[in-house]
């Protein structure tokens, strides 16, 4: 089948779009409509590579394949520069959050680094109540057309800064305001989640939810310092932790795996993997096992009994949705709605939410796959 960037298909009589989805791994700086950035842009009087949305979306993908996280992540100096005052922020947050209702998703977290976001005089206090103001208003415009949506905070340190203890009491002073969850992003190489180990001791001890990038541009080590330094309960792309396992025989559908330590833990404990198809291809998250999303380790994970989840990571720099997403991994693998379902049960169990919230969500899923 033909997947454009709406990703829109038919499956088993259901409209792909038209299913209820859960978002866990989606960054407000990187889901921004090129006709927006181009409007903030103007606005501040900065320049923009190209000033036709389709043609700026175009140049974001194609700057963003470069195989490495390292040249993906340059694309959003263009996008946090116009994320810099209240009116951008809010913008952006409201728009996000209509998207994804468009999308079909019923609960979303979208994570974003306010430091990033202080250079025309914002207070971490006000980037923060800013983007809430937008994701209400997003909230508000989605149930007014008939959809119903929610979407929480997960406010982000940046890894290779040294601001992360500080980010850590904000996001627990904005619980109960919008803040569901903390997150370290960044470059991941080089800059383990032990280096911010102050930060990690306030959550856990603040009972605070958290969500570590890893297993993206650094492997199994990156994976064991955020479970054992970061506590977290979830890891962000999490892909690399297939180099934890062994291919001992493969046999038509039949896999015989050996497990590492770390992946055994991983998988027995239902430790969620934020896996983003599309993005882990840009970045050559995956580079290991080849260069095609059906060399993706996705299915070898899920097949294994891993917790899987469906995410798109960066909207603007992928050309994607999470329509398409799920679209892409059908095409890929032959996935059938039972197994679209069984993703969206994972990402609503591992929502950053109390567990009647959750089981809110799942029933909200069954009804919606009830086709």
């Amino acid at each position: 089948m033909s997947i454009d960037q709406s990703g829109d298909v038919t499956i088993q009589g259901a409209s792909l779009r038209s299913l209820p989805k859960v978002s866990l791994h989606d960054h407000l700086d990187g889901a921004l409509r090129p006709s927006t950035i181009i409007e903030l842009a103007d606005a501040i009087g900065l320049d923009v590579p190209e000033q036709d949305p389709a043609a700026l979306g175009t140049w974001f993908a194609t700057q963003s394949d470069s195989g490495s996280l390292v040249e993906y992540l340059k694309t959003f100096d263009l996008t946090t520069a116009v994320m810099q005052t209240r009116e951008g922020l809010t913008r952006v947050a409201r728009e996000f959050v209509e998207d994804l209702a468009a999308d079909g998703v019923i609960y979303g977290e979208v994570r974003w680094a306010p430091e990033q976001h202080l250079g025309r005089g914002l207070t971490l206090e006000q980037a923060v109540d800013a983007v809430q103001q937008g994701i209400e208003e997003g909230e508000d415009a989605a149930d007014r057309s008939g959809s119903s949506i929610r979407v929480g905070q997960l406010i982000t340190a940046m890894r290779h800064a040294d601001r992360s203890r500080e980010i850590a009491e904000l996001a627990v002073s904005f619980r109960g305001r919008g803040a569901v969850g903390f997150d370290i992003a960044g470059a991941e190489d080089g800059f383990p989640a032990s280096n911010h180990r102050a930060a990690f001791d306030y959550l856990a001890e603040n009972f605070f939810p958290v969500t570590v990038h890893a297993g993206e541009a650094a492997g199994l080590a990156s994976i064991r310092s955020a479970l054992i330094d970061g506590r977290a309960l979830r890891l962000g792309h999490g892909v690399r932790i297939a180099e934890d396992l062994e291919v001992i025989t493969e046999e038509g559908d039949e896999v015989q795996v050996r497990f590492g330590d770390l992946a055994r833990w991983v998988r027995d404990r239902e430790i969620p993997l934020e896996l983003s198809p599309s993005s882990n291809l840009q970045t050559g998250a995956i580079a290991k096992w080849g260069k095609t999303l059906a060399d993706h380790p996705f299915d070898l994970l899920y097949q294994l009994g891993f917790a899987v989840t469906v995410n798109v990571d960066n909207r603007t720099m992928s050309a994607t949705s999470l329509t398409r997403e799920l679209a892409l991994l059908v095409e890929a693998f032959e996935y059938d709605l039972d197994d679209l379902e069984t993703f969206q049960f994972n990402a609503a169990a591992a929502a950053f939410l109390p567990v009647e919230e959750r089981e809110e969500l799942v029933e909200i899923i069954a009804e919606g796959f009830d086709v």
